[in-house]
């Protein structure tokens, strides 16, 4: 196993997958691995080729939590600010998101999950906001998410009492989309996984952005942030291509093209390079 605290898939069809790679410490995140995460989340938000994102634990965990056995000196200050880094960019990614849990998932590493936008997990893992239980209070937005999942009331209960659900409670309560048995997860998510990549990934970004939105916005402020959205839809090869595909009875491809591309730019060397790359003469 190789000592990169977080490991990169070979992108399949669009799906990338994200590995905490800390096993023996069931994946718990020190100061390297919040830093390579951070930095693995950037290069999938700038990566247009990449349309699923899947995030899991090597070993048999998903993920213990941050660190709290390895000494950090930095001021608390700096240390809240590696994982402010990754819970806005983990939230803001204009793609799907998919966490894949096995084995325990606690304190900042539920928050972790639940930062994703789907949740799978085998009738094995475990979940718990432990902070409390460390004399701690609850980081990496768990505060905020917690909340709007499960209403006020649950979310105090999990947070306070800091007690340990297991796949199927987590389930009912809303914080699970799925329970998958151990042997079937694999090919759950990459069916889910391909399955996401396969959608037209302007509209999905729109969609994501839009419900994550609305949670906290007035009616008239979600109209009108659907409007703008439709308009971007309407700007894209995809909805034309989902409509042929429906008149054709057929699966539409969707791509994310433009209808209209920005103008090319001039290179250093006089040539004209467009949007996607493409250079001309």
């Amino acid at each position: 196993m190789t000592a990169e605290p977080v490991l990169l898939s070979a992108d399949h069809e669009g799906v990338r997958t994200l590995t905490l790679n800390r096993p023996h410490r069931k994946n718990a995140i020190d100061a390297a691995l919040w830093t390579a995460l951070a930095d693995a989340l950037r290069a999938v938000a700038a990566d247009r080729s990449v349309r699923a994102l899947v995030i899991t634990g090597a070993g048999d965990a998903f993920c213990s939590g941050a660190d709290i056995s390895v000494p950090d000196n930095a001021h608390p200050i700096y240390r809240m600010r590696a994982l402010t880094d990754v819970a806005a960019l983990l939230y803001e990614l204009p793609l799907p998101t998919v966490a894949k849990v096995t084995g325990v998932a606690v304190g900042a590493g539920w928050n972790l999950a639940l930062g994703c936008d789907l949740v799978v997990a085998t009738p094995e893992a475990k979940f718990s906001q432990i902070f409390a239980r460390r004399g701690l209070s609850m980081d990496l937005g768990g505060s905020w998410l917690l909340p709007k999942l499960v209403g006020l009331q649950q979310a105090k209960r999990l947070a306070l009492l800091a007690e340990d659900i297991d796949a199927e409670q987590a389930r009912e309560l809303g914080l699970v989309t799925w329970v998958v048995p151990a042997a079937e997860i694999d090919a759950h998510v990459a069916d889910l996984g391909a399955r996401l990549a396969a959608g037209p990934p302007v509209a999905l970004a729109q969609i994501k952005a839009l419900l994550n939105e609305g949670a906290s916005s007035t009616h008239r402020d979600a109209l009108a942030a659907e409007a703008r959205a439709q308009g971007l839809n309407f700007a894209t090869a995809d909805a034309q291509e989902a409509f042929a595909a429906f008149a054709g009875r057929r699966e539409p491809s969707y791509t994310g093209r433009w209808l209209i591309e920005r103008p090319p730019i001039r290179t250093a060397d006089g040539a004209m390079k467009s949007e996607n790359g493409r250079t001309d003469a």
